[in-house]
């Protein structure tokens, strides 16, 4: 364990100072694609501008015959890239793979200055943090990068949900933790073949009825994954770092999709995961606060005046505890007004 004094201290000699608070960027849609698809990499131009964060993904979804491919890809992503409102990430191979190396060395010395998180997946423990946490500041002070590279960890084994708080508190590199539902369910044996989502299996029943049909008994879907993910997002809170719902793999239900992004919006969660183009909308739709919600949290905070006390309003008791959530609120549609002249405008809230 580091002392305290020393959290906050370069771990390699000429390495950036490490970031004291993780600033907060509009990341409602991570985006992905596959950098060795050509034909992916040419639509980046029109695709950047429409997403918070895209991501070159270098990890399962790239075949081993083209990881190398994929990350020449996305290195000629990188040259190209103009700093903006999007960001631009990666998620390399897992550190057990024998490609990790070659994918955090070359994309530190061909494009470090322009990548702003580096995603880590199948991460189980701070060990795994503090390895990627040396490795870069060594690599930020041998390319000469004026600032910290982010990381990113994905929860997705039994092992690393039980040491979420440890991962979020490992370094202060860390800027936030995406649930990987697909590895976890296999890793934790769930009886589910789904990327995310519910499961229409996992139920509960109203009571029996004395002589009654008990096909009529009235059932309700239950969320397989809402335990983890209110986990992580107060192992998240408590590091100041920011938790994002990860994939939800059936493409064909935007129902489902939206109604799964929603309960990650309502729990915490700053963002999902985007694996196809028609996910973009729903995100953004999602992870943004309603009209009516915003003119909500600002009238109760002009008419609680500084805070204190309590009022009515429209039969409803604020206090110091709601003018807070409406804090959170109104902090959100201010820091996603500030890239979207349209938002701003549904808002009532002038930009920057």
């Amino acid at each position: 364990m580091r002392s305290p004094k020393d959290f906050f201290a370069p771990l390699a000699l000429g390495a950036p100072e490490p970031l004291r608070e993780v600033p907060f960027r509009p990341s409602r849609m991570i985006h992905f694609f596959d950098p060795s698809n050509e034909r992916m990499r040419a639509k980046v131009p029109d695709i950047a501008p429409t997403v918070d964060v895209l991501l070159g993904n270098l990890e399962d979804a790239v075949s081993a015959d083209s990881k190398d491919a994929a990350r020449a890809g996305l290195i000629e992503v990188g040259k190209a890239w103009e700093p903006g409102h999007t960001q631009l990430w990666t998620r390399v191979n897992s550190l057990d793979s024998p490609w990790f190396l070659d994918d955090v060395w070359a994309l530190c010395h061909e494009i470090g200055d322009k990548l702003d998180v580096i995603m880590v997946p199948k991460v189980e423990g701070p060990e795994d943090i503090h390895y990627v946490d040396r490795l870069l500041a060594q690599l930020e002070a041998r390319v000469g990068l004026e600032r910290p590279l982010l990381v990113h960890a994905i929860l997705e084994t039994a092992r690393g949900v039980a040491n979420v708080e440890s991962i979020c508190l490992a370094s202060p590199r860390m800027q936030g933790l995406s649930l990987g539902p697909a590895d976890l369910a296999a890793d934790r044996r769930m009886k589910t073949t789904r990327v995310g989502g519910g499961h229409p299996g996992y139920l509960v029943r109203t009571d029996p009825v004395p002589d009654g049909d008990d096909d009529a008994r009235t059932s309700f879907q239950q969320d397989l994954w809402h335990y983890t993910l209110a986990r992580m997002v107060d192992a998240c809170g408590t590091a100041g770092i920011l938790p994002y719902y990860g994939p939800f793999g059936d493409i064909a239900d935007p129902i489902g999709c939206e109604d799964q992004f929603r309960n990650a919006y309502l729990l915490g969660c700053v963002g999902a995961w985007s694996l196809h183009p028609s996910q973009i909308a729903i995100a953004k739709r999602v992870f943004s606060p309603e009209p009516a919600e915003v003119a909500w949290a600002q009238r109760v905070v002009t008419e609680m005046g500084d805070g204190t006390g309590a009022v009515m309003i429209d039969g409803k008791m604020q206090d110091d505890a709601t003018v807070k959530q409406c804090r959170v609120v109104l902090q959100l549609a201010r820091d996603l007004s500030a890239a979207d002249p349209e938002l701003a405008a549904a808002y009532g809230l002038e930009t920057a």
